[in-house]
């Protein structure tokens, strides 16, 4: 009779052992996460039952966990935590242990006819972000992409796109975005959402709103596998680079580091991670684990993030609000007093022809002029030549602003602040017709002046056109033997700075002011 009381204590001792390993004692950990995670949710039970650890995830689209982390939130789980870190930095704060998870560059999916006509266009029918930027700027281009103020996905393409466009190379500099160089890109931004889980997931509803999106190769994947699109995207592997992002887990409470380091190494295992491949459409970070056939495209140069938050923040604040499209004004006031003729005029021209989109270099194609944006050129000499305005709509637009520049008469003096005064007054009357839309004045001149108003009755009469002319800078375009001195001045009492063309070309010139206003 003595041997069932210890069958029975056996069975009690093994149920306990049982039960502590799968869920007895387990540990709840809350969690921060990207919205684009919720895709992993279909794992978690398993990762409590083999490992006793519970990760209770709330979803919030903010890029950089703001006001996060003292909220009584054990880890965050984000596609990208270098915002977060860059932070951290800045305010002295300490950085947490930060495991990656899971791979997947910010790509572009177009629909196939949108990528064959790009392709066409493409050196090896590469095409790259500045192809995109092109495409976007003259309408070929309508995309979708999540909202750069708080989504980690839309902050890596901003920022994959504008290091293509900085052409360096390199991690984007304080120098690279002091002028916005994405205006042209941002003009096709058709369709938003605070997090790109929710942009992909109403796209099969509004694939006439777009012909694009901006997001990880696994969502995009993850999109096309949902049979719900007219034809399914082509991923695009942009050929001047992409942001990897790499899904990394945080440690926000030390305190918590046991069960941490219990979801970490289950999530890196073999089994987890093919799993995690399997249904998020994510690369594997071990590399014991062979890639699936839709993931071995070589993702080329990975684009490196910026190492200061205030260059991050710069470029998502120039980018502002995706639901409102405000395009630009710009006012070219051109010398064509009589010394322009000749070799200075063909470099005119030719700077204009490369802004209507004849410049096929990368840069080029970020700075060309847009669709949506408003022009005009107002032609001097001694006097007011020609004033003309269009509002690009396509390519006759901008053909009829090749034609003012190219077939303007020549007047023999130079009217400098008299052309420039009338250039505020023009940009004066645009800014109180529509008080959201930015507008900037080019001044190109290869004289000094001989004739009409001094340069102190230009300042006393900007000084009267009062807040209005105040938020309009000028940026003047020293070429030839233009008073580089006085250029320099107007640019200061106006907001904008002077361009050495003799530095470069005037056609550099021009791309170098693109933007900055």
């Amino acid at each position: 009779m003595r041997a069932l009381p210890r069958l029975v204590l056996a069975v009690l001792l093994l149920t306990t052992a049982l039960t502590s390993c799968t869920g007895g004692d387990t540990t709840t950990l809350r969690v921060i996460a990207s919205p684009e995670l919720a895709d992993v949710a279909p794992l978690l039970d398993d990762l409590e039952e083999d490992t006793g650890v519970k990760l209770e995830l709330t979803y919030e689209a903010t890029a950089d966990l703001t006001g996060k982390g003292q909220d009584g939130y054990d880890l965050a789980w984000l596609a990208s935590d270098r915002s977060y870190l860059l932070r951290l930095r800045d305010e002295g704060r300490t950085r947490p242990e930060s495991t990656p998870i899971m791979r997947s560059p910010v790509v572009v999916g177009l629909t196939p006819d949108t990528a064959t006509r790009l392709r066409a266009d493409a050196p090896g029918g590469r095409i790259s972000w500045a192809d995109v930027a092109d495409a976007a700027a003259d309408g070929t281009v309508r995309f979708g992409m999540a909202d750069p103020r708080v989504s980690d996905t839309g902050r890596a393409a901003l920022v994959g796109v504008a290091t293509a466009a900085a052409g360096t190379g390199t991690a984007l500099r304080e120098q690279d975005v002091t002028c916005d160089r994405l205006r042209g890109f941002r003009s096709g931004h058709t369709l938003t959402a605070p997090a790109s889980r929710e942009l992909t997931a109403t796209y099969p509803d509004r694939q006439d709103d777009a012909n694009a999106l901006i997001a990880h190769e696994s969502e995009l994947l993850s999109v096309n596998a949902t049979g719900k699109l007219d034809r399914p995207l082509e991923i695009v592997h942009p050929d001047d680079g992409m942001v990897l992002s790499d899904f990394p887990l945080l440690l926000l409470d030390p305190g918590k580091r046991d069960a941490y380091r219990k979801a970490v190494d289950w999530l890196l295992g073999a089994d987890a991670q093919r799993e995690l491949m399997s249904g998020t459409h994510r690369r594997p970070v071990n590399q014991d684990v062979e890639p699936t056939a839709d993931l071995r495209t070589d993702i080329g140069n990975a684009l490196s993030f910026p190492d200061r938050l205030t260059i991050v923040e710069r470029l998502v604040a120039d980018y502002g609000d995706p639901t409102r499209q405000t395009a630009d004004q710009v006012v070219f006031v051109l010398d064509f007093s009589t010394s322009m003729r000749g070799e200075r005029m063909a470099d005119l021209r030719a700077a204009f022809a490369g802004l209507s989109g004849a410049d096929r270099t990368s840069t080029g194609k970020f700075a060309r002029f847009y669709r949506g944006e408003r022009l005009t050129v107002v032609r001097f000499g001694g006097r007011i030549l020609e004033e003309r305005t269009v509002t690009v709509r396509g390519d006759a637009d901008l053909r009829a602003l090749q034609q003012t520049v190219a077939e303007g008469g020549y007047d023999d003096a130079t009217a400098v602040w008299t052309a420039l005064d009338h250039g505020y007054r023009t940009a004066v009357a645009a800014v109180r017709e529509e008080p959201g839309r930015p507008v900037a004045i080019v001044l190109m001149t290869d004289g000094e002046n001989n004739s009409g108003i001094g340069y102190e009755e230009f300042l006393r009469r900007h000084r009267g056109y009062g807040a209005e002319a105040d938020r309009v800078p000028t940026f003047p375009v020293q070429f030839g033997e233009a008073d580089a001195a006085a250029l320099r001045r107007a640019a200061a009492a106006t907001g904008g700075r002077m361009v050495d063309a003799g530095l470069s070309s005037l056609s550099d010139a021009f791309k170098e002011i693109r933007g900055c206003h």
